[in-house]
């Protein structure tokens, strides 16, 4: 269809990007190939991956285990509608996730991306309360700088202020806020941190469907690490006040922080559960929401049915990459390697923080971050990465990676030296 170069020009005309404009596009790199940590590009530079393509690829990419679970499944069938039927993946997948996560959650609902995971979250939280007859409890408790995702329920219990959908807060449903904990560890507790968050539960608990939150780890609000003991008062909080709570895993399960899901730290089981990114080792689109009993028997009182049913729910050929995925990271030393991963990087960005221009360096399991005093520009410093060989996306103040657990010390190193040579610039 496209000769030589052609096809870039045409996708620079007509296709959107991610916060990305068509009339001013911003250069784009055009990637060929993909193996290992690796990313390939059209005139053969390599760039070591430090982004996992936006946290999923945990195995790298071209893995020959999960090649072969496409190519076996797409040989069977690449989808089929999961309304009246169903199929085998699905059930060795939901099979797979319960082995593993938190105590408690019993049932799987398949979605098609995070976004539409929360969505479905929040709607079986308003449902729950809506079979108990409790219908002026529609609200919903988070704490600032976290993010959702981008549709709109999601983007309604992302921060409103330092978040990215400003542009939609009027027309947004209007949720509480309390103030996020700081970036720390159960060493740095104090019971300040809760009390604004204690004191909005305890004032609006009779509105309130649910707490949402990302546990221990605030991702794209921020790349902020709190401590795990602010999670286990809020899991005490909601039981107090008799309010479901909502952990969004999304970019955090399958062994980021050195946990297979984060909510781990703090020892804490919620009522229901989002997972997706990681899900699929990054091969295709899929999420998953995970409840305990007490949702799924509240929803179906009276004979309810929970009203979300998307076309690719469950899809054949995810699923099954999905187990394989979860299959060869059970198999795998991941723990070792996400420790390993977390020693370097303390030891090799710590430097970073005596600069001048630096506020902060922080650490936990396969994710490093630098955060800057100002905002980077990002039109002068993605260059340069990819001059140094290596693909490094910052945003806002940040300058942060999250390798593909398989990394090599060698590989890392490149990724740290190039992210602390970008920051003293």
């Amino acid at each position: 269809m496209f000769s030589g170069d052609d096809w870039l020009t045409f996708e620079q005309r007509h296709v959107w990007h991610p916060y990305a404009s068509m009339q001013n596009p911003p250069p784009m790199l055009a990637v060929a190939r993909a193996d290992g940590v690796r990313l390939y590009l059209e005139d053969d530079t390599a760039l070591i991956d430090g982004m996992s393509s936006w946290w999923c690829a945990i195995h790298g990419y071209n893995v020959p285990e999960l090649n072969a679970a496409v190519i076996e499944q797409t040989q069977k069938m690449a989808h089929v509608m999961f309304g009246g039927l169903t199929h085998r993946p699905a059930a060795e997948l939901a099979a797979a996730l319960l082995e593993i996560v938190p105590k408690g959650l019993k049932y799987v609902f398949f979605a098609d991306s995070g976004s539409v995971s929360v969505e479905t979250a929040i709607k079986m939280a308003l449902q729950y309360w809506q079979a108990q007859g409790k219908r002026k409890k529609t609200r919903f408790l988070t704490i600032r700088h976290g993010y959702h995702g981008d549709t709109f329920g999601a983007m309604g219990v992302c921060d409103p202020v330092s978040g990215m959908h400003q542009l939609f807060s009027a027309m947004l449903p209007q949720h509480i806020f309390a103030d996020a904990p700081p970036n720390g560890t159960d060493a740095d507790w104090d019971d300040a941190q809760i009390s604004d968050f204690s004191d909005k539960i305890s004032r609006h608990h009779a509105q309130l469907a649910a707490v949402i939150l990302e546990p221990v780890v605030q991702g794209a609000g921020g790349m902020r690490m709190y401590a795990p003991e602010f999670l286990r008062r809020v899991r005490k909080l909601c039981d107090a006040f008799d309010v479901l709570l909502i952990v969004d895993e999304i970019a955090t399960g399958f062994g980021r922080t050195g946990k297979l899901f984060a909510c781990e730290h703090a020892g804490i089981s919620p009522d229901i559960m989002c997972v997706g990114k990681a899900l699929t080792g990054g091969y295709m689109t899929l999420a998953a929401v995970l409840s305990n009993a007490k949702i799924c028997a509240g929803i179906h009182q009276n004979d309810s049915i929970l009203m979300h049913g998307p076309t690719f729910m469950a899809n054949p050929l995810a699923c099954a990459v999905a187990v394989a995925s979860l299959r060869l990271l059970l198999d795998s030393p991941w723990q070792q390697r996400v420790d390993a991963i977390k020693k370097q990087l303390k030891f090799e960005l710590e430097p970073c923080r005596d600069l001048p221009q630096v506020a902060d360096v922080r650490v936990i399991g396969a994710i490093g971050v630098i955060e800057m005093k100002n905002p980077v520009d990002m039109a002068r410093i993605q260059p340069l990465f990819v001059e140094k060989e290596v693909w490094i996306r910052p945003f806002g103040k940040l300058i942060y990676i999250m390798p593909p657990y398989i990394i090599s010390p060698d590989d890392l190193s490149h990724l740290t030296r190039a992210m602390c040579e970008v920051a003293a610039i």
